[in-house]
């Protein structure tokens, strides 16, 4: 008689814990389906492609053990989306970089979306501006750091790494494609300044010549205190598309940032107030006659006054609150 309360509790047991772990096994198996096939897809493409019934399988729903990071862009030729490209190219590096790596395991993925591919998602998510980066956590929803800040960050893959390292602890070993631009681009400098020394091996004076020395000075003065060097290492956008207005902005409006059309317009204002300043000195040291040298006093004076007035206009809009102008 002892057994039938046992047996009794047995099958409550049973009852009750059965939809439970079936319910468990399902989700077991829906997930390792979705592993599975995002493991299938990452092994022929780096970056995977995915529409909006895709992603609403894979990203959105649960389960999900894995992070997913997702770019959504407008590649579509129609679209004209330059900075889109870009960061495309810089995207792929960094996934071919994961892809590739002795490390890589199914914790994170590299996804896509395209405007074009999946408007759906975009409309679902609230987004009206492409290129977006958003990593989606293996557990819960993405908080606001999980969105780049690309205007700050620029999208260098360099900087999406720290970015992802940041928000999944995977590190990722940025690997890219050599490229043989910058030897080949030395080695026809050496090969000009080798055909010149043959040429004039008996007249070597152009060494010396200041006028060519300081003119070559200036142009790297010039580049370097414009940022190309921030631009090297940051991979910034040319410009800002506003999304809404269509309006165009080549100045970045913090002093965190910049864009790259930016640069091109700080060496251009600063190239115009280091020309006045050359005609200046010329007109107070020449031999030329006084009208002449008038000219080139008022010229001069004109430029480095427009010149650095634009300059002070451009720091105004960055640091926003600075009191001072010079017209």
């Amino acid at each position: 008689m002892a057994v039938l309360p046992v047996l009794v509790l047995a099958l409550l047991a049973a009852a009750w814990g059965g939809p439970g772990a079936a319910g468990q096994k399902r989700k077991e198996m829906v997930l390792s389906e979705k592993v599975n096939q995002l493991m299938e897809w990452a092994s022929k493409r780096s970056v995977i492609r995915m529409n909006g019934d895709k992603f609403r399988r894979l990203v959105k729903a649960p389960p999900r053990n894995y992070s997913v990071i997702v770019m959504f862009t407008a590649l579509q030729p129609h679209r004209q989306c330059v900075v889109c490209k870009q960061a495309d190219e810089e995207y792929q590096i960094l996934a071919n970089s994961w892809r590739y790596s002795s490390a890589f395991t199914n914790k994170i993925f590299f996804a896509m979306v395209d405007f074009d591919e999946g408007s759906d998602v975009f409309q679902m998510l609230n987004m009206n501006s492409a290129p977006t980066f958003i990593n989606f956590p293996a557990k819960g929803k993405p908080k606001r750091g999980d969105t780049y800040e690309l205007q700050v960050r620029g999208f260098a893959a360099e900087q999406l790494a720290r970015w992802v390292a940041d928000r999944t602890d995977v590190n990722i070993r940025v690997i890219r494609p050599p490229n043989y631009a910058g030897p080949l681009m030395l080695g026809l400098l050496l090969a000009v300044i080798g055909g010149l020394v043959y040429l004039r091996g008996s007249n070597l004076d152009f060494l010396y010549n200041k006028t060519g020395w300081a003119l070559a000075a200036l142009c790297f003065v010039l580049a370097m205190t414009s940022g190309q060097m921030w631009n090297h290492i940051r991979g910034p956008p040319y410009a800002h598309k506003n999304p809404h207005t269509g309006q165009v902005n080549y100045i970045h409006g913090s002093s965190q940032a910049q864009f790259v059309a930016e640069t091109h317009i700080v060496l251009l204002f600063n190239g115009g107030v280091t020309l006045g300043m050359v005609l200046l000195h010329e007109a107070a040291t020449s031999d030329m006659d006084v009208g002449k040298r008038k000219i080139m006093c008022i010229a001069g004076i004109g430029l480095v006054v427009l010149f650095f007035s634009w300059l002070l206009s451009v720091f105004r809009s960055k640091y926003h609150g600075y009191p001072y102008r010079y017209v």
